[in-house]
């Protein structure tokens, strides 16, 4: 199943919130959404949900037009949206019949996540009972009750322990090899290059970059290396005696027992290395220094606002 966002905008008013995005996804992959808090990402969720229609653009699955009752879709919000006074199974019944599932099939769902979250002890507790950490995973819960074909989660991860970000990892990789697209949105860049080859990164309504991580880090110089060793402060200076005409800047780190070097000519990588070598130092290993995904968003949303 491929699913396209082509060209969509919206207005609020005489406010264009969108102005154009374009990007897609497919069975069994993530997609990373990002971008700073009123740049759209919420607004484009909501679109490809059908609680708000673009003013123009398109939103296709294999390529026609979406059908929202047949597509399942699996929705987890920043904002939790379950009931704090009412028992956790009856809620998972509510929420399950809410998307076309029967009671009878709602409720053997919500056995389901319920055990796969190790939360069936909670099943007659009011959700208020419950810990912020398992209230989110009863939301998890809810969310994929009815198997959905698409996920959407809007920063899953946010107040988990880590014990309960380790199962919360476990059960979205689950889905996406079983099969599920997912759309991730989350200012946690971590998880993001955890789970998504391919992200968009939003900015004032428009998509300022997008396609695969490792391209867009590629597209970065790479004329600097960063050379591990315990004879940091050895090499470094010979490295800035003995190949001055080639560098820009040669710096030692005693805490990381590294030595990073910015080279003029990233063609000359291979000869400080073979250099460093013929002269007998030791070093543990070596790469290239890219930029860090949370470096790009920084770069591509910084005055977008």
């Amino acid at each position: 199943m491929k699913i396209e966002i082509r060209d969509i905008t919206k207005n609020f008013g005489d406010k264009e919130v969108l102005k154009g995005i374009t990007f897609e996804t497919e069975s069994g992959k993530a997609h990373g959404l990002l971008g700073r808090n009123g740049a759209g990402k919420t607004t484009t969720i909501r679109i490809i949900m059908g609680v708000f229609f673009q003013n123009s653009g398109e939103i296709l699955v294999d390529e026609k037009e979406i059908n929202r009752d047949k597509l399942r879709i699996g929705y987890l919000p920043e904002e939790r949206g379950l009931y704090p006074k009412i028992k956790i199974a009856e809620q998972l019944v509510y929420f399950g019949m809410l998307r076309g599932l029967s009671k009878q099939d709602a409720r053997k769902a919500g056995v389901k996540w319920l055990d796969r979250m190790g939360m069936t002890e909670y099943k007659d507790k009011k959700l208020e009972t419950l810990s912020k950490g398992n209230q989110q995973k009863i939301q998890l819960a809810a969310t994929l009750l009815c198997d959905p074909q698409l996920i959407i989660l809007d920063e899953p991860f946010s107040g988990l322990d880590p014990v309960n970000a380790m199962l919360l990892k476990d059960v979205i990789s689950e889905m996406i090899d079983g099969g599920s697209a997912v759309i991730f949105s989350s200012h946690q860049m971590n998880y993001i290059e955890e789970f998504c080859r391919d992200i968009s990164i939003l900015n004032a309504g428009k998509i300022a970059v997008d396609g695969q991580i490792n391209d867009i880090k590629r597209s970065y110089p790479r004329n600097t290396l960063i050379i591990y060793s315990q004879e940091y402060d050895r090499l470094s200076s010979f490295i800035a005696k003995s190949f001055s005409e080639r560098t820009d800047s040669v710096e030692s780190s005693e805490k990381d027992s590294i030595v990073t070097v910015k080279l003029r000519n990233e063609k000359d990588k291979d000869e400080l290395i073979k250099l460093l070598l013929d002269n007998k130092f030791a070093f543990d290993g070596f790469r290239v220094k890219e930029p860090s995904l949370n470096d790009i968003f920084v770069q591509y949303t910084e005055g977008g606002i």
